[in-house]
């Protein structure tokens, strides 16, 4: 039986019959609808895209509701526990788990690809001493692109898989250096003897000793972090990767896209926003006087809630607990006291039950990467690190799609229309 949806426009009293598919209509059937032969088609007005779907994709699977996360069917929970990112990595990007020699290969050619061209330093140490990170990032990969001509070249399937392996090697390396570029110290090569977030930890921290050995709970636990940021289906930054990708540019122009998405305070800068407010609570006797201030609209409960999920972020629990592993090493940071006590009163409050504000997955990753001592700026940088399997799945996905287009959306015109043009020399006179 063929799903339908009848629409009768009251303008004309016509009735119409759209198809469903898959819990969906096409905008082009609503386009159908008009109000005389000349008149333009019924189009949808629909700011920040919030119930319109701009792809069919196979990669990232959310229910906002339950509270579930899934990349290509795998719950993000075992993947977190079970685990490693270049696996999910190779998972996102490929659409199955490796067999073992998929695996080894795919390690391989990652770890034998994260030394960036000599230019590419030069050009990050042309940066102000006091650039930020993001901004540093955003340009670099945005470069990479002038380095690959041939990534252009977005029809051949093996070209595209050196890209995509180049972009993920390669995003440690200029995350680590952009870290480096503002404590004012020199860039560290990749070591290629080391596993993927090691290398990392070792560009990032490594100064005067032959080598440089991270704490493997360290390890462990930014693997983990670097995992549940891999991929969050369309949102704000997947999206502008595939705009741009729409266009059929090369992947690290759509990726530099996803960066400077990710660069804005609503979408990559909230664990920074987290960590100011718990400093600004100060202590654990202050919160309800906090909360208070929250229900009279004087304050803002950062870390809460989700445009999509109604029910406790997946990726919150698995952060609260490797808090504990980090914690460990690096002794505990005295806000996490507040950020627990802080929660406990929110989950109990029927002023937040009510409007389904459960802990996201910002709450805690900022405490997290406070520990390992990174700066504020740092936080997004890391996130995008995380994120690039995610985009580069999307992209790839995207190039590969025949329903695919330009990105080119509709808008309702409201400014003047049919105005006379006065030449200067009349207006001015």
């Amino acid at each position: 039986m063929t799903e339908t949806l009848t629409v009768r426009d009251n303008r004309t009293g016509q009735e119409y019959e759209v198809p469903i598919v898959d819990g969906a209509i096409k905008a082009a059937d609503l386009g159908k609808i008009r109000e005389g032969d000349d008149a333009p088609g019924l189009a949808v007005y629909d700011p920040g895209f919030t119930n319109t779907a701009s792809c069919r994709s196979a990669v990232t699977y959310i229910d906002g509701d339950k509270g579930i996360l899934e990349y290509r069917g795998y719950p993000i929970e075992q993947l977190a526990e079970k685990s490693n990112f270049l696996e999910v990595a190779y998972l996102l990007v490929h659409g199955e788990l490796p067999t073992k020699e998929q695996y080894d290969s795919w390690v391989h050619e990652i770890t034998y690809h994260t030394f960036v061209h000599e230019n590419i330093k030069e050009f990050m140490q042309g940066f102000r001493y006091d650039a930020h990170p993001m901004g540093m990032l955003m340009a670099s990969v945005g470069a990479l692109s002038t380095f690959y001509p041939d990534a252009g070249e977005i029809g051949d399937a093996e070209n595209r898989h050196m890209q995509i392996v180049r972009m993920i090697a390669k995003m440690p390396t200029l995350g680590a250096w952009s870290f480096r570029h503002a404590q004012g110290k020199p860039f560290v090569y990749p070591d290629n003897d080391l596993g993927y977030t090691a290398n990392f930890m070792s560009m990032l921290f490594k100064m005067s000793e032959q080598k440089y050995v991270a704490d493997e709970r360290l390890v462990k636990a930014l693997d983990v972090l670097f995992i549940l940021h891999a991929d969050h289906e369309q949102n704000c930054s997947a999206n502008a990767v595939r705009s741009v990708g729409s266009s059929q540019v090369d992947p690290y122009s759509a990726v530099a896209a996803g960066v400077g998405a990710l660069y804005g305070p609503l979408h990559g800068g909230a664990n920074e926003a987290v960590l100011r407010m718990l400093k600004r609570i100060g202590s654990k006797d202050k919160i309800p006087a906090f909360i208070e201030g929250v229900k009279n609209g004087d304050e803002r409960l950062m870390g809460f809630g989700h445009r999509v999920y109604k029910n406790y972020d997946p990726r919150a629990k698995i952060i609260k607990k490797a808090c504990d592993d980090v914690f460990e090493v690096t002794g505990v940071n005295p806000l996490l006291e507040i950020a627990q006590e802080l929660e406990k009163i929110a989950l109990e409050d029927e002023y937040f039950v009510k409007r389904k504000l459960y802990p996201n997955v910002d709450f805690y990753s900022g405490l997290i990467y406070e520990a390992f001592q990174f700066p504020p700026e740092m936080f997004t940088v890391l996130f995008a690190i995380g994120r690039t399997p995610g985009w580069l799945a999307q992209w790839n996905e995207l190039v590969q799609d025949k329903e695919q287009k330009i990105a080119r959306p509709k808008q309702i015109y409201i400014g003047a229309r049919g105005l006379d043009f006065t030449p200067a020399s009349e207006r001015w006179s």
